[in-house]
């Protein structure tokens, strides 16, 4: 039965949450899922610990706490229970925020840039498909990895299922945002989670949020602001970032090219070929196997692969300057270097802009709505003048970097 429980309840220690309680047994089942352990191998922010040292936390450490906050909505915001109708559809709802990000790659969004992978599509295969996660889920419940993969693909015909899981104030973006905070060592991604939701409620069949907890919520949205321009945007993260695409671009070109590897790649060949990946060829991946494979790279007989490990594993990142715009960026490529091949992996141009909070110009699933004292239901944007001025701001707001390799930093000074 999908209800069954646990002999004892299991309490796992956690640096946001504190105790983390696991009742159902089929959540303690998944957890210790081969797939589900493999998340322990993923960082949650890529190359962020190149900048910040201590952000080595995990998407296994982060798939918890959105399970957490999952758990903290269903039982402490007014209203949810009775929309969520039964104990069985509970349970479908905290399995989706445990499992809601099984899927992604090894330093996942280079990866996916590079090998054309998506990690919600890839997470809906790892639960529906012939795989430990599917298994246990269907020795308790036949149709409940169906269910689960419907919130996360958003298609459930229970929207507040999904808001939970996944709208502009939901359990992922909630925890992602205080354990980044914590684990980078910074104050600015800190909100005031427990007002947050003591403010929601259901109404009208609506995730909302009470119009006396609109500074919350403000304080969440500036957490968001603050956070993607002095973290997730970081150009020295970026830079980490742009040196793992260029290698992994770099071996998928010398593949095609019939380049004779020194080192076994069997793990990589599923990826490299271009073709649609096994999902059990997928979670053969993470990241250990990426950096063994890059310390081995390193004594390739390709220059450019053998130098751009080196630089990945010894910190050796690409430089920045501003631009005002990809002209004056390519003339300074060329400047600075004539070699096409050595243009395409040594230099690279980014525009960096933040996704503070979507205004959707009407009410959606989507949108973060305020229940006002009126019981009228307002768009965040509408009902607050800071949430209106830092969304207006933010959207003009954008940075034009061209990132180059250290070696031709003298060049470019003189």
């Amino acid at each position: 039965m999908i209800n069954e429980k646990m002999m004892e309840k299991k309490v796992i220690r956690d640096n946001i949450h504190g105790n983390i309680s696991i009742e159902y047994k089929v959540i303690w089942d998944l957890i210790n899922a081969d797939a589900f352990q493999r998340l322990r191998r993923i960082h949650q922010l890529g190359g962020t610990y190149m900048v910040f040292p201590s952000a080595e936390h995990s998407r296994f450490t982060h798939s918890l706490g959105v399970y957490n906050i999952v758990k903290r909505i269903i039982n402490e915001v007014e209203g949810i229970k009775e929309h969520l109708e039964n104990e069985r559809n509970i349970i479908v709802l905290l399995c989706a925020g445990l499992l809601h990000d099984i899927g992604h790659g090894p330093y996942s969004h280079a990866f996916e840039d590079v090998f054309n992978s998506n990690h919600e599509e890839k997470t809906i295969e790892i639960i529906t498909k012939d795989t430990t996660i599917n298994k246990i889920l269907s020795s308790y419940d036949p149709t409940i990895a169906k269910e689960i993969a419907s919130i996360i693909s958003k298609t459930h015909p229970n929207k507040i299922m999904i808001q939970v899981i996944s709208s502009q104030v939901d359990a992922d973006r909630m925890d992602y945002l205080l354990r980044d905070a914590y684990n980078c060592g910074v104050s600015y991604g800190n909100f005031d989670l427990e007002r947050l939701l003591r403010s929601m409620v259901v109404y009208d069949n609506k995730l909302v949020f009470k119009e006396s907890g609109i500074h919350a919520i403000e304080d969440y949205i500036f957490a968001r602001y603050h956070m993607y321009w002095q973290v997730y945007l970081h150009p020295t993260a970026n830079s980490f970032e742009i040196i793992l695409t260029k290698i992994l671009r770099r071996v998928k070109d010398l593949f095609e090219n019939n380049y004779n590897f020194k080192q076994d790649i069997n793990l990589l060949i599923p990826f490299l070929k271009g073709e649609k990946v096994l999902v059990n060829d997928y979670l053969q991946l993470d990241e250990s196997i990426i950096i063994y494979y890059f310390s081995q790279f390193r004594y390739e007989d390709d220059e450019i692969l053998s130098d751009l490990c080196h630089c990945f594993l010894e910190r050796k990142l690409f430089k920045h300057r501003d631009i005002k715009d990809y002209k004056q960026g390519q003339d300074m490529i060329n400047n600075l270097e004539t070699d096409k091949t050595k243009q395409e992996y040594y230099f690279d141009m980014q525009t960096a802009k933040s996704a503070i909070y979507k205004y959707y110009g009407d009410l959606n699933s989507q949108s973060i709505m305020i229940l006002t004292k009126e019981k009228d239901i307002k768009e965040l944007y509408d009902a607050s003048d800071l949430v209106n001025a830092i969304v207006d701001s933010a959207q003009q707001k954008q940075e034009k970097k061209i990132y180059f390799h250290q070696k031709y930093l003298s060049k470019l000074n003189e």
